[in-house]
């Protein structure tokens, strides 16, 4: 490999001769692969667009031309190409680069996101606004992956493109994955574009095919950009392609493609044809997720994201004990395997939720509806009318988009669907928007819901067990990233009383309520104050809603102070819950509350971020003697 000059900018990309991009995407791509080893990562998604990242910033201008990457986890690319690759070893770690684009950390990042379906709907904004502004000479490129094509919001903005904008460039980045493969008719659909005969003698009769769909004037517009017409596939409105790409023509769109996403020199003569174009124009682009490494090629869904990781063999290091997630998937696989009634839903999460078990040892009953968390609930809910037993299986993030389904259809009709929210509280180094500190905020406010969160795993399991065998209506279940205390669940789970705590120590003037994996950090405030000659009670609530308000009025007339301990925002969470029952109640007694503040949590280790904004044991102590006033 050539020796590089550094690249600082996109002007520095921009000066490299033409023969040295190759080079420059070989060291991206080592760069990647060292670097996410030590600090985990988004690896696949970023070694499948290393040539695509390089050919943007080769052909357009930011932060003049604004990039809108759909969920952005693949843009650690293009933080590399603009000033940030001398920070790259700081990805997700604590004050370091974000995991995802994020507009306060570069010029460069136009728009910040983390979830799926996001970005045509933000790009077609900004093209609107281009417009309104006469700034005609600015482009706006939105890169979607083909997971982004099963969320309803990407089609409800492509029914809007062509009618609100003229100059709009869409690149679809195919790889058939999103973390898992993906699933459904637009992925055939897909599939049957890029797999169809044409696409695949595409490179020996490209301006030939070109010239006979479209006449002499196509074919002069080919020679002028030379290497686009080898792999490229024009349609016309009169006359389709044989590769049917109807859907994106009646959209309003030009389509081009489907062309080698890693031809770096067809990319870039792609990209200066296609910005010169006053329509609506997507470019479908075929790439391989983990190209470059070989086991991120053999296993996509593991590299999509994960943890540090051997470079040699591609091995993470093993927990010692099973994670919340396994837990659950192998727990609610036995239950199903006894219970026909039971089904797991996920969306476009097998892996993550565990739920590769489900699908392994019951395909039947096994459903994968994509990134379509709306689509999920309202199916979900269909499942339950016929009385079938679904276990919905979201991250609570990723659960907020489906609000109006558990509200209108779920909460309000009564139905017992059963909704595990994975990564309840900090999910650590993925940052704001993968922060699942929100959930109790939002369902504890609605009817008929009922709402829980386990101190261990065996309660866990038991919970599961309880949630199987409820009727009387919607059930959550909210649960942490990774391991919990490590507590192995009995042979046999039981069944618990709704709404009834745990009373752990009965006796002492302060009552220290811990939910769910705070119960530890409870324990360990009252060791302090037991240092200090303060005796404290021990509660596990267990019940978000309903609350055990027995048990809150007992040691509300008993204790000098409570102190409630989640992980969530304190603002109408669990103890905020606590709070009006007894106010309503007619107590006075002083309430601590240990939660995240009203402010959205940047990416970093949890026990730096707990230390940081104050959730932990010693200043729980400290709140709870200044109301002793002590």
């Amino acid at each position: 490999m050539a020796e590089l000059p550094h690249i600082h900018s996109p002007a520095d990309l921009k000066a490299l001769p033409q023969e040295q991009l190759a080079d420059l995407a070989e060291k991206i791509r080592q760069d990647l692969i060292t670097t996410l080893a030590e600090t985990g990562g988004h690896l696949g998604p970023n070694l499948g667009v290393v040539e695509l990242s390089i050919a943007l910033h080769r052909v357009f201008n930011t932060p003049k031309d604004k990039f809108i990457f759909d969920v952005a986890h693949q843009a650690y690319v293009h933080k590399m190409l603009t000033g940030r690759w001398d920070k790259i070893h700081t990805i997700r770690q604590y004050e370091g680069l974000n995991g995802f684009c994020l507009r306060t950390e570069s010029e460069h990042d136009c728009y910040g996101a983390g979830h799926a379906g996001t970005a045509v709907s933000a790009a077609l904004g900004m093209a609107v606004g281009r417009d309104l502004r006469g700034a005609e000479d600015e482009n706006v490129v939105c890169i979607a992956g083909d997971a982004a094509f099963t969320c309803g919001p990407t089609f409800e903005a492509l029914n809007n493109v062509a009618a609100q904008t003229k100059k709009f460039i869409l690149v679809l980045n195919d790889n058939e994955w999103s973390i898992d493969r993906n699933v459904g008719a637009i992925a055939k659909y897909l599939n049957q574009i890029n797999t169809h005969p044409t696409y695949a003698h595409l490179h020996q009769t490209a301006a030939g095919l070109l010239e006979k769909i479209g006449g002499k004037t196509i074919r002069r517009i080919a020679g002028k950009v030379e290497e686009s017409a080898k792999g490229l596939l024009l349609t016309t409105n009169s006359q389709p392609s044989p590769t049917t790409s109807v859907i994106f023509e009646e959209f309003g769109f030009r389509y081009y493609g489907p062309i080698d996403g890693h031809d770096l020199p067809l990319l870039i003569k792609t990209f200066e044809f296609l910005k010169t174009q006053n329509q609506p124009v997507i470019l479908h682009i075929i790439t391989e997720k983990g190209r470059g490494y070989r086991p991120a090629l053999d296993d996509p869904g593991k590299f999509h994201g994960l943890g540090k990781y051997n470079i040699e063999t591609g091995e993470t290091q093993a927990t010692a004990s099973p994670t919340y997630s396994q837990i659950y998937a192998r727990s609610v696989t036995d239950f199903a395997k006894a219970d026909e009634k039971i089904v797991a839903i996920t969306a476009a999460m097998p892996g993550g939720t565990g739920l590769s078990v489900f699908k392994k040892e019951i395909p039947e009953r096994y459903y994968d509806v994509g990134i379509a968390e709306e689509h999920a609930a309202l199916f979900a809910c269909g499942l339950a009318v016929q009385g079938l037993k679904p276990f919905l299986t979201i991250y609570s993030t990723f659960m907020q988009r489906a609000y109006d389904m558990i509200v209108h259809d779920m909460a309000i009709q009564n139905l017992p669907v059963r909704l595990a929210m994975d990564r309840g509280g900090l999910s650590g180094d993925d940052g704001p928007t993968h922060h699942g500190l929100f959930d109790i905020g939002y369902l504890r406010p609605v009817p008929n819901i009922v709402h829980m969160q386990p101190k261990d795993e065996d309660e866990f399991v038991d919970m599961l067990w309880t949630m199987a065998n409820y009727e009387a209506g919607p059930i959550a279940i909210r649960y942490p990233r990774g391991n919990g205390p490590g507590v192995t669940p009995k042979d046999k789970p039981q069944l618990l009383e709704i709404g009834k705590a745990e009373v752990v120590e009965p006796a002492g003037e302060i009552a220290l309520i811990g939910l769910g994996d705070m119960f530890v950090m409870a324990q360990e405030t009252r060791d302090l104050l037991a240092a200090q000659g303060i005796q404290a009670a021990l509660i596990n609530p267990r019940w978000i809603k309903p609350l055990d308000t027995a048990v809150l009025e007992q040691f509300a007339a008993q204790c000098k102070v409570i102190c409630t301990f989640e992980d969530h925002v304190l603002h109408n969470g669990f103890g905020c819950g606590v709070i009006e029952h007894l106010h309503s109640a007619g107590f006075t007694t002083p309430i601590v509350r240990i939660g995240w503040p009203d402010e959205f949590i940047e990416h970093g280790t949890i026990p730096i971020l707990r230390a940081k904004h104050g959730l932990t044991a010693e200043n729980a102590v400290v709140k709870i003697l200044a109301a002793l006033g002590r």
